[in-house]
C-alpha cells in the first residue's frame, strides 16, 4: 500500500506527532510499504487565498477574529501547498492536524482520510490565557470537529479521555478509535541509578498550560522544609522570563536549571531521577511515555491522558490540578524514599514498553490501513466488472 502521513508540524518539531510518525515511516518501509510524509515548512505563510469549502457551518461569519483569520490563513496556505506539491495517489492518507484533515479531502476527495487528532488548539489558548469561550473564535474552533467528522472517513484520539473531550462536538462520538501514541524503545537507555541528590526533569514549552508556576511554588515549599534537589527545565515558550523571575521569588533559583530547547532530551534524560509536569490539560501527554522509557518514575496531574499512563502508587503519582501543597507532597515522598522511586521507576518503564510500544501502534494502524483495497486492485476489479 502506498500511504501519505499529512502533517502540519515540520517532523522535527517536538511534539507527540514527531515522537512517533517518523518512526512509523521508517517501520513500515522496512516491511514493503510506500509512505511518504508530507507538511507545511514554515516559510510557507501568506500564498493561499482559497480555501476549502465547509459544509456543516459557515466559516466566514466568524472573520474578523484575529485567531479565527490566521486559522484560515493558515488553512488556505496549506491548500495552496498541498495542491502545488502533490499529484500523485495514495491508497490511504492518514492526516494528523483538523487543517491537514480538511485539504486532503478537499484535493483527494476519492481517497480515504483518516485524522488523529492529538490535542485541543482551543482548549490550549483558554488555558495560556489567549481565548475566552464567550469569543466567536472558540465556537469556530470547536465547530471543526462536526466539520471534520462529516467529510473524512474516521477520527482517531489518542486517549479515552481525550475522546470523551470530543463527544461534545461530534454527531457519532462512539465512533472514534482510540490508538495511543507508540514510541521507538530504540531510542531510549534506561540505566539504574541512585543520585545522592534527587534529580527531577521537566520537559515541555514554557507556556501556562503546563503548571509551571505550580511547580516552582511546590519547590518553594521543598525547600522549605529543607530538601535538597535539583530541578532540570527543559524547553522554551513565551514564559520563560516570567518563571525565572518566579524561581528567584520563592528561593529556589539555585535549584533550577533553564535548559531552553534543546533537540533530542531523551539522550540524557536516563540520568534524572523523577519526571514531574504538573499539567492543566493534556491529551495524551507523550513526554510521560518518553520519561518513562528513560526509567523515570512519574508525577503528574489527575487530568486527560496523563491518568491513563499513571497507576497513582504504582508507577507514579498522581495531584490534583493547581495545588502545590499536594504536588510538593509527592515530590517530597519519591525525594525522600528512593527505593519507592526506584520501583516507580521500573513499574513506568514496563507498563510504557507494553502499552506504548511502537509495534502496537504499528499493528493498529495496519489493520485500519488494510481496510481499504489498494489502487492496483480497486482499477483490478474496476477492469474485470
Amino acid at each position: 500500500m502506498k500511504i501519505l502521513q499529512a502533517l502540519f508540524f515540520p517532523p522535527e518539531q517536538p511534539g507527540g506527532v514527531s515522537s512517533m510518525v517518523p518512526y512509523i515511516q521508517e517501520q513500515f518501509k522496512q516491511t514493503g510499504w510506500e509512505m511518504e510524509l508530507f507538511f507545511l515548512p514554515k516559510r510557507i505563510r501568506g500564498k493561499g487565498n482559497e480555501s476549502p469549502v465547509f459544509h456543516t457551518f459557515d466559516a466566514e461569519a466568524f472573520c474578523d477574529h484575529p485567531i479565527v483569520d490566521k486559522y484560515m490563513q493558515t488553512l488556505k496556505d496549506y491548500f495552496w501547498w498541498t495542491k502545488l506539491r502533490l499529484n500523485d495517489e495514495y491508497d490511504v492518507i492518514h492526516a494528523h492536524h483538523p487543517i491537514t484533515a480538511l485539504v486532503m479531502k478537499e484535493v483527494f476527495p476519492n481517497t480515504p482520510v483518516w485524522v488523529t487528532i492529538h490535542s485541543s488548539y482551543e482548549n490550549e489558548l483558554l488555558l495560556n490565557g489567549r481565548l475566552k469561550k464567550e469569543e466567536s473564535a472558540y465556537t469556530f474552533l470547536t465547530s471543526l470537529y462536526r466539520e471534520i467528522e462529516s467529510r473524512v472517513d474516521g477520527i482517531i484520539a489518542v486517549s479515552q479521555a481525550f475522546k470523551q473531550y470530543l463527544a461534545p462536538f461530534l454527531d457519532t462520538p462512539e465512533k472514534v478509535r482510540v490508538i495511543y501514541n507508540g514510541f521507538d524503545q530504540r531510542r531510549f537507555k534506561p540505566i539504574e541509578h541512585n543520585n545522592p541528590t534527587p534529580q527531577l526533569v521537566t520537559l515541555c514549552r514554557l507556556v501556562p498550560a503546563k503548571g509551571l508556576d505550580v511547580l516552582l511554588e511546590a519547590c518553594g515549599i521543598l525547600k522549605q522544609r529543607g530538601h535538597e534537589f535539583v530541578l532540570h527545565m527543559i524547553g522554551d515558550g513565551p514564559i520563560r522570563k516570567q518563571l525565572e523571575q518566579q524561581a528567584i521569588a520563592e528561593g529556589v533559583y539555585d535549584e533550577i536549571i533553564f535548559y531552553g530547547y534543546t533537540l533530542h532530551p531523551e539522550q540524557f534524560m536516563p540520568f534524572f531521577d523523577v519526571f514531574v509536569l504538573p499539567s492543566r490539560a493534556e491529551a495524551f501527554g507523550s513526554v510521560f511515555a518518553e520519561a518513562a522509557l528513560c526509567w523515570l518514575a512519574l508525577i503528574g496531574t489527575d487530568i486527560g491522558g496523563i491518568r491513563e499512563q499513571i497507576e497513582h502508587g504504582s508507577n507514579g503519582l498522581l495531584v490534583q490540578v493547581d495545588d502545590a501543597a499536594a504536588l510538593a507532597d509527592a515530590m517530597e515522598q519519591v525525594i525522600t524514599q528512593p527505593e519507592l522511586r526506584s520501583q516507580m521507576a521500573k513499574a513506568a518503564w514496563e507498563k510504557a514498553k507494553q502499552e506504548y510500544s511502537l509495534e502496537r501502534a504499528i499493528d493498529q494502524l495496519k489493520e485500519l490501513y488494510l481496510q481499504y483495497p489498494t489502487r492496483l486492485a480497486a482499477r483490478s476489479k474496476q477492469s474485470q466488472g
